[in-house]
């Protein structure tokens, strides 16, 4: 069973949203603060998180960030903060949707199953055309048959890459989940010269990966 964790703080919203997931086949847990999310988080196998921005003891983009550093998890805002700026706020701490309030909750059924199946490929951190095989699991690279040497932030990059394939990933979201959990400061300049690198280790006349959306970030389209 996939286990979807509710954080929000108005008890009649969040009952009403666990039932109707508990009704389509989903295991549900809830909370109404940050603190008793995290708690939730690291003790449970959370597949997806429903995530609020205004609760009691913070913003949700706080645990968003917070919860993308431990392990990669979608998660998708509802919310009635509806300004662009929130938006874009949202997506920059990593979520995979902005909803807004009120909204439809066939729709956001929809949404679930949605990215849930888009993420079941890259569970099994395994990866494998006609030109590349890697196994994430055990930080190997295959080219053409040849094992190809990867650094462990390589390692980290293509999980991330893998883990959201066809998604946009922006700049700020690349140098958050690689970097600033191990205390290090690494700017724009420093992550396109290791996405570089691993392009050239990936990638032929033939065989692209790694698309570059100027001024934006990167996307995984191999």
């Amino acid at each position: 069973m996939q286990n979807i964790l509710i954080i929000e703080d108005d008890p009649d919203l969040n009952q009403t949203i666990g039932y109707a997931l508990e009704k389509a086949g989903y295991g549900v847990f809830r909370a109404d603060s940050i603190r008793k999310a995290e708690t939730i988080f690291v003790r449970e196998k959370i597949c997806l998180v429903l995530l609020d921005v205004n609760l009691p003891d913070g913003e949700g983009y706080t645990f968003c960030r917070w919860a993308k550093a431990q392990r990669e998890v979608p998660v998708i805002y509802l919310t009635a903060r509806d300004l662009e700026e929130d938006a874009l706020e949202g997506y920059e701490s990593g979520a995979e949707d902005y909803v807004t309030k009120p909204f439809s909750m066939k729709i956001l059924l929809k949404k679930l199953d949605v990215v849930l199946k888009r993420l079941t490929p890259a569970d099994s951190q395994v990866f494998q055309d006609d030109h590349l095989r890697m196994d994430l699991e055990q930080a190997r690279l295959y080219v053409d048959g040849r094992e190809c040497s990867v650094t462990p932030t390589e390692v980290r990059m293509l999980r991330l890459f893998l883990s959201n394939r066809g998604q946009l990933l922006t700049y700020e979201v690349m140098l958050d989940r690689l970097w600033d959990s191990g205390g290090q400061f690494v700017d724009k300049h420093a992550l396109a010269v290791n996405v570089n690198r691993l392009r050239q280790k990936l990638e032929d006349a033939e065989h692209k990966y790694i698309s570059n959306v100027y001024g934006v970030g990167y996307q995984w389209i191999g």
